[in-house]
């Protein structure tokens, strides 16, 4: 499809964004203009405050937009980082609603779906979303549809991952306005290797990892991953997938150095960190939904892999999102020196 420019990209950053994920995005657009030697894209950099913003490595962007100008963007992409729950306020919410009530599509890089799905603008979408998230976000968001794709496109949505994964995107966004030559230009330009497609998993065994059984491994995992709150014995399992016990715990020493038992015990205990570090779900709940029969047993399971119970991580995470609050309502009051 080509389509006469420029095309007008709105980033929104939240604070503490991803400056590989905004970045990412953001050159492809640049270098798609440069080597068509024309003004193929225009884009507007929006902090939520408008004298800039700080992104999680400590670098301060300056806005060349204001909040009004995302109205005449033909995409708006969220971008954010570690810290989406607490950068998504309820200005941020009320902005993003009125961006889609005045159907401007929209999207999110690295975690700024979470802004999305906050909002309510990603019910009944599927979206991708980094794969440490993935878990957490499927617990709060019951009506949106997660995949563990690199980048997702679903009608006037647009999501990736993190990392690298919007350079993906806004590759495929260049294929589709203005052809694959240009998208090939681009990679090669910036030494990209192979442009992911949208089908493209976030987690791939590296080569060096691969060897006899290793596809067996993965549908073992796969299907733990797919059992947390109702684990499966390994004898399931390795019915499942149709091979021997014995077998099953030889890959899990070859490849993991753990028998599968341990792997899936810590499966679900990682699942639970998540759930307590990135969500306010009660330990109690929790615990159930990490295939637990009781508190007791959770608490010395998790003690055991971090060297502390469950309840010393919620107080950190509440001490830390006290200090971040407050951190971040000294930056709204206070404007940066010019």
């Amino acid at each position: 499809m080509q389509v006469k420019g420029p095309i007008r990209i709105g980033f929104l950053l939240l604070n503490e964004f991803s400056m590989i994920a905004f970045s990412n995005a953001l050159e492809v657009f640049r270098m798609a203009n440069q080597l068509s030697h024309l003004p193929l894209y225009a884009w507007k950099v929006v902090p939520v405050r408008e004298s800039g913003i700080q992104a999680s490595n400590g670098l301060i962007v300056q806005a060349t937009g204001k909040l009004a100008d995302l109205e005449a963007c033909d995409l708006v992409l969220v971008c954010a980082g570690i810290n989406a729950r607490y950068a998504t306020d309820e200005h941020v919410r009320a902005t993003l609603i009125h961006l889609a009530a005045r159907r401007v599509p929209l999207g999110g890089v690295c975690t700024g779906s979470y802004a999305l799905a906050s909002a309510g603008l990603l019910d009944g979408y599927q979206c991708a979303v980094h794969w440490e998230y993935l878990a957490t976000m499927r617990e709060e968001f019951p009506r949106v549809q997660f995949v563990q794709a690199v980048f997702h496109v679903d009608r006037d949505r647009y999501t990736s991952s993190g990392g690298t994964a919007p350079l993906d995107m806004a590759l495929h966004l260049v294929r589709t306005h203005h052809g694959a030559r240009l998208a090939m230009k681009i990679s090669e330009q910036f030494i990209v290797e192979r442009q992911r497609a949208s089908t493209d998993r976030q987690r791939m065994p590296q080569p060096e990892c691969i060897g006899p059984g290793y596809e067996h491994l993965l549908e073992a995992t796969e299907i733990m991953s797919a059992n947390i709150e109702e684990p499966l014995s390994v004898q399931e399992i390795a019915d499942a997938i149709d091979i021997s016990l014995r077998q099953l715990e030889r890959l899990f020493h070859r490849y993991h150095d753990m028998n599968p038992a341990q792997y899936y015990m810590n499966l679900r205990l990682r699942r639970a960190h998540e759930l307590l570090t990135q969500t306010s779900l009660p330990i109690m709940q929790i615990t159930i939904a990490c295939g637990f029969q009781s508190a007791s047993h959770f608490c010395r399971a998790y003690r055991s892999l971090f060297s502390h119970p469950p309840s010393e991580e919620r107080r950190r995470l509440i001490t830390r999102t006290t200090m971040d609050r407050k951190l971040l309502r000294r930056e709204r009051e206070v404007p940066y020196a010019s």
